[in-house]
C-alpha cells in the first residue's frame, strides 16, 4: 500500500482556516479569486444549479467519489473557482493547496441545434432562460441525460495535482459541486462552459413568432382563392372603404322676426282705429 493512503486528517477548522490564508496569499499577489460558498449544508438552489449536481450525481462512474467532494465543498475548501470555454480551473485546500484543471467537452452542433429547435417558439426572454422561467417542456429539454445541455463523463477530462490515484478524486469531487454553486448566481457560465451562445435560443423564439404571425397572415389570403376554386365561383373583391359616414344634417326652417313685426303692429294699429272712426262718423251724418 502507498505512503499516500496513511495521510494525516486535517480536521475541518483547520482546514477552512488554511484556505482562507491561501485565498489572501493569492489575492495579496495580485490574483483575483473567486472562492465557494455555500449556504449551510446547501450546495445549489436554483434550477441551473440544482441541475448541474442532478447530473453529476446520475452517472455511476462518480458516485463513489462524490460523498466527499460534498464535504469539501460545504467546508470551504474550494479557495478560487474560474469557468472559462471549456474548461474549470480550481485551486482547493486539503493536506496542501491543489490545482485542479477539468476540461469540458463542446456540445455538439447537431445537439444545439436540436435543443434550438425543440424549444423554438417557449422562451420569451432571457431573463426568463436565466432565471428558469419556463415551462416543464422547456426545463426537460435542456436536462435531458443523453441530448440536453449537461456534460457526460465521456465529455470530461479530470486533472488534479493530488497524489490520489482515482481519476475523480475529493478535490476534483468538490470543484465539480462547486460549479453548481457558481451556476445558481451565473446561470450563463454553463452555456459558456459549453461553447454555445445562448441568445441563440432567444433569437430562434422571435424568428419562431414572426413565422406564426406571416404564417397566419397568408392563410387569410389564401383561404378566398381556395374557396373559389373548390366551389368554381368568382367571388367579388370587397367595395373599397368611402371613409367614415358623415351624418346628414336636416335643414331647419328659417325663424319669424317677431319683434319686427310686433313693432310694425304698434305703428300701424292707430291709423287703422282712425279711419274706422272716421267712417263711422261719416255714416251719422
Amino acid at each position: 500500500m502507498g505512503w499516500w493512503s496513511y495521510r494525516p486528517y486535517v480536521p475541518v477548522a483547520q482546514r477552512r482556516a488554511k484556505a482562507a490564508r491561501a485565498a489572501q496569499k493569492l489575492a495579496k499577489g495580485g490574483r483575483k479569486v473567486a472562492p465557494v460558498a455555500t449556504n449551510g449544508r446547501t450546495i445549489a438552489a436554483t434550477f441551473w444549479g440544482k441541475a448541474w449536481c442532478d447530473n453529476l450525481e446520475s452517472y455511476s462512474d462518480f458516485e463513489n467519489r462524490l460523498p466527499r467532494g460534498r464535504t469539501y465543498v460545504r467546508n470551504g475548501s474550494v479557495v478560487d473557482l474560474q469557468i472559462e470555454p471549456g474548461k474549470i480551473r480550481a485551486l482547493v485546500s486539503g493536506s496542501h493547496l491543489y490545482r485542479i484543471e477539468i476540461e469540458i467537452g463542446p456540445l455538439p452542433a447537431v445537439k444545439w441545434k436540436a435543443i434550438q429547435s425543440e424549444c423554438r417558439g417557449q422562451i420569451g426572454s432571457l431573463i426568463e432562460l436565466l432565471q428558469a422561467r419556463m415551462s416543464q417542456r422547456v426545463m426537460e429539454i435542456v436536462t435531458r441525460r443523453d441530448s440536453g445541455l449537461f456534460p457526460s463523463p465521456k465529455e470530461i477530462k479530470l486533472g488534479c495535482s493530488c497524489p490520489d490515484w482515482a481519476e475523480m478524486c475529493k478535490h476534483v469531487a468538490a470543484v465539480l459541486y462547486g460549479v453548481g454553486n457558481r451556476l445558481d448566481h451565473q446561470p450563463e457560465l454553463l452555456f459558456q462552459l459549453r461553447q454555445v451562445n445562448h441568445l441563440e435560443l432567444i433569437t430562434a423564439a422571435a424568428d419562431s413568432a414572426a413565422l406564426v404571425k406571416k404564417s397566419a397572415s397568408k392563410k387569410k389570403t389564401i383561404a378566398r382563392e381556395d374557396l373559389a376554386q373548390v366551389f368554381g365561383i368568382e367571388l367579388d373583391a370587397p367595395a373599397p372603404s368611402k371613409g367614415p359616414l358623415r351624418k346628414a344634417r336636416i335643414a331647419q326652417p328659417a325663424a319669424r322676426p317677431q319683434r319686427k313685426q310686433a313693432k310694425t303692429k304698434a305703428k300701424t294699429g292707430p291709423a287703422k282705429r282712425a279711419a274706422r272712426q272716421g267712417k263711422a262718423a261719416s255714416k251719422k251724418r
